[in-house]
């Protein structure tokens, strides 16, 4: 269990959290859902180390982040940008197959797909020895059909490997898919906690109702 033990996070004279808790379950799916200003990356960041903070974390473990576009290192090439994280040339073959890529493993960056890329970015994240995976909007930039397909990719992976996943979003279409509990923020607070039936899904008809309902936590 991650633990957020009265936290409180100030931008200057701006405070996002104040004496804030929360608790995430490990090998689960959590999405963070709100409008924009609502504290969501500022508690991925805190969480993986990249701001400070007032309070504690505990059991904060090694984490790896998928964000909204790849950020590759454009003079690598797909193989190499794996190999950043992984040294093992096996387990690096193996996640490019999963991932459809062995056929791109010699291309760089700019020779990708948005879709492609952010296909890398998921393998990255899977491959670093990690056992949390961040993810800030990573699919916000994709067409309908490509999301569907990427968050499939993700689904796929994150069953096999077991980790504990935090996931950033303001569609209410990708929480709806993508948790296991969905955690609605305003103004630095949960305002809001849901927990969908069934598992998460990349079938956007999978959770009937459920939609709606974090529609109206939202409002």
């Amino acid at each position: 269990m991650i633990e957020f033990k009265n936290i409180t996070k100030k931008y200057g004279s701006l405070t996002v959290y104040e004496n804030f808790n929360l608790s995430l379950e490990e090998g689960k799916i959590t999405c963070i859902l709100g409008e924009s200003g609502s504290g969501k990356t500022t508690l991925l960041n805190m969480l993986a180390g990249l701001t400070p903070y007032e309070g504690e974390i505990s059991q904060k473990p090694a984490c790896s982040y998928i964000f909204q576009q790849p950020r590759l290192v454009p003079s690598l090439t797909v193989r190499g940008n794996l190999k950043l994280v992984c040294k093992d040339k096996n387990r690096v073959e193996e996640m490019l197959l999963a991932v459809g890529l062995s056929d791109k493993a010699g291309a760089y960056p700019a020779q990708l797909s948005g879709g492609q890329a952010q296909r890398v970015s998921i393998a990255r994240a899977f491959l670093y020895p990690s056992s949390l995976v961040l993810m800030d909007e990573p699919f916000s930039s994709l067409d309908l059909a490509l999301k569907l397909k990427i968050s499939a990719l993700f689904l796929e992976l994150w069953k096999r490997e077991g980790r504990t996943a935090v996931f950033v979003t303001h569609d209410a279409d990708e929480a709806a898919m993508l948790s296991n509990r969905v955690l609605v923020l305003k103004n630095g607070a949960v305002a809001a906690e849901l927990f969908p039936e069934g598992e998460p899904s990349a079938d956007m008809f999978a959770r009937p109702g459920f939609r709606e309902k974090l529609i109206k936590s939202l409002i």
